[in-house]
């Protein structure tokens, strides 16, 4: 009795949620002649600010319309199992959260047109795996990112159209199955409706499929507006996507060297592979859809429009087999190629003195395995065997060594003793190459000048290699994963990288041809700022500009000191000359007579021109006799 009670009880409860509607809403039950029926519940009172959380939780079909809600918040439908209609539309919707739409198993159509979103969470479709219907029209979303095609697997109607849309990823274009797929049959059941209207689309080689996919007639996306109208750029402007014409947009096509490699345990691999397109498409390798690889990695671009990509395997192990993705990339699309590696081989302990195993103890290796003497101290673990091998092969059978096409072949104990002994040999050789090798590098000296703002001078040193050996330089901003690379010759001993980012660490690597990549022939180097450089520069702009407001006045006061002295040299030689020649005359006694006074006692004659004399003014003037036959007085000259 008592269960029966709680029953009815519980069975209350439920039909009293059932029949419960919020407030502000209106709830209405669409019955059916056979018992069965659907409800569905309309919200749309302006005060509404807030999703409602007591909706009846067997509506099928809910609408929030014309409200002030801002915000889908977390689980906000959880308790809806059955809910499979959820409009949204013409509200203040700014943001959806990612689990908004959670235990929404049975969500067949989903629209939020009408609001302000600017970005929507495309993750949240997670929980919508039903999901056919999708409308985000008339909103604000300025792009939509390529993971959304991981959600859109079921969607047969999207509509993004009148929102700020200027391009589409190429990669949603190569992963959603409408753009990627083959053209269906012409069921329209069958197609997906697609809505890209009024948006500014800018065409370039990002939606060259899409402009492809315009002029086509018999498509698996059908658009709502076929005459969609390039925004941009400049040339195409108002052109429709039926006649606009894109100048050199071609889609990666890569091709690798091989797409199955084996290789013996710690041997050298090169896995290579080339790409064309335009633009020239960028190269990244992974490993088995992992992050990037982090091995040395040298790229060349030869051409326009065309790329290569080198990567190194240095000691493989049993941990690098796998499959390596060589992934091309530019705007007009994505291309990828696949490189299986498979590391066979074991690898034994060497005795310290050098001695070779015994033979008898190859026998003994698994049979799908090729022997390899390590020249470690480590062995490491063969591949485990095929549950289905559980005997022993007979002593007198020859193990097999596998082959590079994967097919086992016998080898008798003779011919793999044999082997192994010139594997032993080469190995020796090996490391003995290898350890001259380590103890000497190729190119050493390695070392930077000239550094400034956007350049910057490697200078090295090589030695054993001939000086037209081409030498590789791989260069990239520190930690980067994109690599650059110069080609010169090690002859040349210096090489000039241009074109660096200012203030920026670098990291430069020197491979010869032939060579392997090593640490010691790397440098790093920070380049200067350009900011320091330009004060530099304003810095002696000013010394000079006050050095020279110094310099000319004293100059111009020099070359006026100068003129003075000079003037009054020319001025003091005139008066020396006009000093330096002196008249005099020639007086001689009278003679005294009778009637003479007294004062007169002496008597000018005139000199004759040969009797005169040159006196210096600064000379001492000494009076000279002559003496005169005509008279035996005295006569003295001053």
């Amino acid at each position: 009795m008592h269960r029966l009670f709680y029953i009815h009880i519980f069975l209350c409860s439920i039909r009293a949620v059932h029949c419960f509607c919020p407030a502000l809403c209106t709830c209405i039950y669409h019955g059916r002649s056979d018992g069965t029926g659907t409800r569905s519940v309309l919200c749309n009172d302006p005060d509404m600010s807030d999703i409602p959380t007591n909706v009846p939780v067997d509506t099928v079909k809910l609408r929030v319309e014309k409200t002030v809600v801002r915000r889908i918040p977390t689980e906000a439908f959880y308790y809806l199992p059955e809910l499979r209609y959820l409009w949204v539309t013409y509200n203040a919707v700014t943001a959806v959260d990612a689990g908004s739409f959670y235990n929404l198993k049975a969500l067949r159509e989903l629209r939020l047109d009408g609001n302000l979103l600017s970005v929507f969470p495309w993750e949240s479709l997670r929980e919508t795996p039903a999901l056919r219907t999708l409308d985000l029209h008339n909103n604000r979303l300025t792009s939509i990112p390529a993971e959304a095609a991981r959600y859109l697997g079921n969607v047969t109607y999207l509509d993004v159209s009148s929102n700020k849309l200027t391009t589409l990823p190429s990669d949603l274009m190569d992963i959603w199955p409408p753009f990627s797929g083959p053209v269906r049959s012409g069921d329209g059941s069958q197609k997906v409706v697609l809505g890209l209207q009024d948006n500014p689309w800018f065409c370039d080689c990002r939606i060259s499929k899409l402009l492809e996919l315009s002029k086509m007639a018999e498509t698996a996306v059908v658009l709502l507006d076929p005459f969609l109208v390039c925004s941009g750029p400049e040339n195409l402007v108002g052109v429709p996507f039926q006649l606009a014409e894109l100048d050199q947009c071609l889609k990666p096509s890569v091709m690798t060297s091989a797409t199955k490699i084996t290789s013996p345990l710690g041997s050298n691999v090169l896995l290579r592979c080339d790409a064309t397109g335009y633009p020239t498409p960028t190269l990244v390798w992974t490993k088995s859809n992992g992050p990037p690889v982090n091995n040395t990695v040298v790229e060349e671009t030869p051409g326009e429009g065309t790329r290569w990509s080198i990567m190194s395997l240095n000691g493989v192990l049993y941990k690098d087999a796998g499959e390596y993705r060589c992934r091309a990339k530019n705007v007009a699309g994505t291309s990828e190629a696949y490189i299986t590696l498979s590391v066979v081989g074991v690898v034994t302990t060497t005795p310290a003195q050098g001695r070779i195993s015994k033979p008898g103890a190859a026998s003994q290796a698994s049979t799908d395995s090729v022997l390899v003497t390590g020249t470690g101290g480590a062995t490491a673990k063969p591949p485990a065997p095929p549950p289905a091998q559980t005997t022993t092969p007979p002593a007198s059978t020859p193990p097999s060594v596998s082959t590079k096409t994967g097919q086992q072949r016998a080898l008798p104990i003779g011919e793999q003793q044999g082997q192994g002994s010139k594997r032993t040999a080469a190995d020796a050789r090996g490391k003995a190459t290898g350890s001259s090798s380590a103890q000497k590098p190729p190119i050493r000296d390695i070392r930077v000048a000239e550094v400034v703002a956007d350049s910057v001078a490697l200078l090295w040193t090589a030695d054993g290699l001939a000086g037209d050996t081409p030498l590789t330089v791989v260069y990239s901003p520190y930690e980067e994963k994109e690599k650059l690379t110069v080609t010169t010759e090690t002859g040349v001993g210096r090489l000039v990288l241009q074109g660096l980012r200012p203030r920026m660490k670098y990291m430069a690597c020197l491979i010869a041809k032939g060579g392997q990549s090593r640490k010691d022939q790397c440098v790093t180097f920070s380049t200067a700022d350009v900011a320091g450089e330009e004060s530099l520069s304003l810095a002696l702009l000013i010394v000079s500009g006050v050095a020279c407001t110094v310099a000319v006045p004293l100059i111009g006061l020099l070359i006026y000191k100068i003129t003075c002295l000079y003037r009054h040299k020319a001025g003091s030689s005139a008066d020396h000359d006009q000093d330096t020649y002196v008249k005099f005359e020639t007086l001689s006694l009278k003679q005294r007579t009778m009637g003479s006074q007294g004062n007169d006692l002496w008597a000018r004659r005139q000199t004759q021109e040969s009797e005169r004399m040159l006196l210096f003014s600064r000379s001492s003037i000494d009076s000279q006799m002559t003496y005169k036959s005509d008279s035996s007085r005295s006569e003295y000259l001053c």
